[in-house]
């Protein structure tokens, strides 16, 4: 996930690079991802450093400055059309990459439900769920066998508008966490808005419905209103929520800066032969840094920031070692399979380490990592920015702010 804050406004995101074929109507509204906002001048590219082109898939205008907007960025060619593909991408990453690179898995003792939280409604997520998992031969998950659930902010059956933007956001975090945690039943509620207050509500209505995990990726700039969005939607011992850190590099976002939260940083992660764990190193666009107005928890000991650090653990986010996902719904007159990335991708994937190790219900909010490096990969190279003191935006030897305690290494750290 990308979040960027333009004249106030919170901008979720995802990286993506685009797959697909042909378009068929979207009721979308403001910000639905339509034609216009799928070319233009693009960002990143070989000329940059950056192995794709890429461009914002949604008008960071669309809503008013209090809601999170979508923002993701599509991976294009040099004119900012999108790339596209019948078949996953050759560089994308999916089951068999990351549980061999993180030594996970397929499956947890306990099978508890992780929840998706997102805006708006993703009227094929659960058809596309079929497609991805026909793909890769994971176990079905379908309502029909018990094991996929979506309900809007209230737990009804009565959803918000469509929006192709968000929609993509939902299909990278339910393919995600399913393809991580492949026996956990996934639960997507989606927020009537992207406002802050939607989309809390539909955090507490997952608490309610008997999720023990939840994943968000959204977020934008902190402010004082925090500590009350705190305790109204984000206070759940026993439950692990996982926010993305943002993907516009150095700097702080909310919900991410909740003390009550794991606060999930992005990394580039290189394979080793037969899908094996390479390397690590921060990703230059991941969010990290020190919040302005969260308290520190009494597990981060860091002493450059006194208030609360982002982030806490970390995950592949880059896009061109990101994750395949399968989206129906149109962007820019196509649909099918995208390479995705941001921060987006490596809070799912976490959600989905916390299903697998089941331990949710008797953790401490984020704590557990804390007391667990040891299971950890500690991401020692990267950087997103500049700051003092350089720990809180350049990974180095043990905690630091874009990777946090390093990444999965098998359940123990969660």
């Amino acid at each position: 996930m990308r979040i960027k804050l333009v004249a106030g406004v919170a901008i979720c995101a995802a990286l993506v690079l685009v797959a697909g074929a042909a378009a068929r109507p979207l009721d979308g509204g403001p910000n639905d991802g339509g034609p216009g906002f799928g070319n233009g001048h693009p960002r990143g590219g070989p000329g940059h450093g950056r192995g794709a082109w890429f461009n914002d898939v949604c008008d960071p205008n669309g809503s008013g400055p209090s809601d999170a907007v979508c923002g993701a960025l599509v991976v294009t060619d040099a004119n900012g059309d999108p790339l596209a593909s019948p078949s996953p991408p050759a560089t994308a990453y999916g089951p068999a990459q990351f549980h061999g690179a993180y030594n996970l898995p397929t499956t947890s003792a306990s099978a508890p439900t992780i929840a998706i939280v997102d805006a708006y409604d993703d009227p094929n997520a659960e058809s596309d769920l079929g497609v991805y998992d026909a793909q890769y031969g994971l176990p079905a998950c379908t309502t029909a066998n018990g094991c996929f659930r979506k309900v809007s902010q209230t737990g009804t059956t009565r959803y918000p508008r469509s929006n192709s933007g968000w929609a993509l956001e939902i299909s990278l975090d339910v393919q995600t966490a399913h393809e991580i945690c492949q026996n956990c039943k996934i639960l997507l509620v989606e927020a009537s808005s992207s406002s802050m207050t939607n989309l809390g509500s539909a955090v507490n209505e997952a608490v309610r419905l008997g999720a023990t995990v939840v994943s968000n990726s959204y977020g934008g700039g902190e402010s004082s209103s925090d500590a009350s969005y705190d305790s109204a939607y984000f206070n759940h011992q026993g439950v692990a929520i996982t926010v993305s850190s943002g993907d516009s590099g150095y700097g702080v976002e909310y919900p991410a800066a909740s003390r009550y939260v794991t606060a999930v940083g992005g990394t580039t992660l290189n394979l080793g032969s037969g899908n094996t764990y390479g390397s690590e190193s921060a990703w230059s666009s991941g969010g990290s840094g020190c919040s302005r107005y969260d308290a520190k928890p009494s597990w981060q000991t860091d002493t450059g920031c006194t208030r609360r650090t982002v982030a806490d653990v970390s995950a592949d986010a880059d896009p061109n070692t990101g994750a395949a996902v399968y989206d129906s719904v149109p962007y820019s007159g196509q649909h099918g399979w995208y390479q995705v990335g941001g921060t987006s991708l490596s809070s799912p994937l976490i959600a989905g380490v916390y299903g697998l190790a089941g331990n949710a219900t008797s953790v401490v909010y984020g704590s557990y990592p804390y007391s667990h490096t040891s299971s950890l990969n500690d991401v020692r190279s990267g950087s997103n920015g500049s700051c003092s003191p350089a720990y809180l935006c350049t990974a180095g030897n043990g905690f630091d702010g874009p990777t946090g305690l390093g990444s999965p290494n098998g359940l123990g750290g969660f």
